[in-house]
């Protein structure tokens, strides 16, 4: 029997509205009742989701801005590891983990950040976490020592964590299921540019200038976003929004009656017992809830699948095709067109599917619907892994092996989408926690996948090497979406009994 928890999985998944799956869920308070503070259900100037349009893009495009320049620095250390390591005596381990540290940071970040604005909102999350990543970024570029730069780039990772966390929270926030689609396309183009362009950027400052100028550089960028952020991005979390509504109304009458569903909810307990329950929520659903474990599998699969190519995508053009650092740097645009076609196919392609099922079911859509795109994206991911690593293996020319890279990248970012739209259509009042779960298995695959790739490559080549890595993809890629599609129903069915 498994231990009781903090959580119930009921509290965080919500059941779908055959009517609905847009809305959050509704308590069982009498709807008449002139103190409870709530949302106009047809028009409010206060909800995230009958916001204007352009206040909903200006917030997004903010913390898309944001996240490219996160996202790039996780990356742009590759080209210059070598040059790094031997400034500071490092061993190639030891440089690979000044690398991947910071993706280690991010499986640890949201597991905190992710609660933390379910409780106080995700204003004041962000521009915390904006300020600390941007002072030991600035720290990464003064370090003195391989303890330091590892030390201060696993801190800066975990400040930067809080986009893994929040950005899928926000969306849901602001953009109601048939709009998902193109809402998480239009805010993931930028920041996946950013693990693609990152290398290409530290390739020419390897290259022209010290290495030191990656993270001066992206420390510049970071403050401008950080003000700009204080200035533009609003808070979109409905309980916290809420709750500001009710105390306002509470001081203006010199009423104490007036509340919220969620205040209500929590009367009875204890700050610290609510701050408890909130920060182990994320661990409770990759413990106990089958369809947190199935996603995580998923995203975790591929996340260290894609850190393994980015790592080593440019000691391939250096070694094994005798190009410069520079020139190496040039071939990841293949990695981020494939990665930028895949998102502003499948967003278009989510929204479609979507409207589709739900007109031919008549309103009675399941969230089970959108697992159907990452069937196709599970097979044709293996083949283009199996291209690049066979073109790669008999040093066939470089158009082949960037084809091969451009479809691997196309694929794992179409398959990522509508596991995102599953997770927030599932887990509507608690996207941030769910998705802090998933990006928890997500950040340690990237952190320990690319530590084995130098040994991968080493024995196996690149041939054998990507098969090995495409059958494993294959395994997970086809049975844990199948899964998802079989049982999803029922296990957010049982949500309601397990404790």
């Amino acid at each position: 029997m498994a231990p009781q928890p903090d959580v119930e999985l009921a509290d965080v998944i919500a059941p779908v509205d055959s009517k609905s799956a847009s809305e959050p869920v509704k308590t069982s308070l009498k709807a008449h009742d002139p103190f409870l503070v709530e949302f106009d259900q047809q028009f409010d100037a206060d909800n995230p989701k009958d916001w204007p349009t352009g206040r909903k893009w200006a917030v997004t495009d903010v913390l898309s801005a944001t996240a490219f320049n996160r996202i790039m620095v996780s990356t742009i250390m590759a080209p210059a590891l070598s040059t790094i390591g031997h400034e500071l005596h490092m061993s190639p381990t030891e440089s690979a983990m000044s690398l991947s540290i910071f993706l280690l940071a991010t499986a640890f970040g949201p597991l905190f950040i992710g609660p933390l604005s379910e409780i106080y909102g995700r204003q004041p999350v962000l521009h915390g976490s904006n300020v600390w990543f941007l002072v030991w970024n600035i720290a990464c570029g003064f370090a003195n020592s391989k303890h330091l730069l590892i030390g201060a780039r696993f801190l800066a990772g975990f400040g930067a964590s809080s986009i893994y966390a929040l950005a899928g929270g926000v969306m849901a926030d602001l953009w109601r299921p048939e709009q998902r689609g193109r809402s998480l396309a239009m805010y993931i183009l930028i920041p996946i540019l950013g693990a693609a362009v990152g290398p290409i950027i530290g390739g020419f400052m390897a290259g022209r200038t010290t290495w030191r100028w990656m993270f001066w550089s992206t420390s510049i960028f970071q403050a401008v976003m950080t003000v700009v952020s204080m200035t533009v991005f609003r808070e979109t979390y409905a309980p916290t929004i809420l709750k500001r509504r009710a105390k306002a109304l509470r001081e203006q009458t010199k009423n104490d009656a007036y509340y919220t569903s969620y205040e209500r909810a929590e009367e009875k307990d204890s700050k610290m017992l609510v701050l408890r329950r909130a920060l182990t929520r994320p661990l409770w659903l990759l413990a106990f809830d089958p369809i947190a474990q199935a996603t995580s599998i998923i995203s975790g699969v591929g996340y260290g699948t894609l850190y393994v190519f980015l790592s080593s995508f440019s000691e391939l053009w250096i070694k094994q095709y005798h190009m410069s650092v520079e020139k190496s740097g040039l071939h990841y645009i293949a990695c981020a067109l494939g990665e930028v076609a895949g998102s502003q196919i499948g967003g278009p392609l989510i929204d479609y599917l979507y409207k589709r099922q739900l007109a031919k079911s008549q309103g009675d859509i399941q969230p089970e619907s959108r697992v159907l795109l990452m069937i196709p994206c599970a097979l044709l991911t293996p083949i283009g892994i199996l291209i690049y690593g066979w073109t790669a293996q008999y040093k066939v020319s470089w158009i082949a092996v960037d084809v091969g890279m451009f479809l691997t990248m196309f694929t794992i970012q179409l398959g990522s989408l509508p596991m995102q739209a599953y997770i927030m259509d599932i887990y509507q009042n608690y996207t941030s926690s769910a998705l802090s779960a998933t990006q928890f298995l997500r950040s340690l695959t990237a952190f320990l996948f690319p530590l084995f790739a130098p040994s991968l490559y080493s024995r196996l080549g690149y041939g054998w090497g990507n098969t090995l890595i495409a059958i494993l993809g294959l395994l997970v890629n086809l049975c844990a979406p199948w899964v998802l599609w079989a049982y999803g129903a029922r296990f957010r069915a049982k949500g309601s009994s397990v404790r």
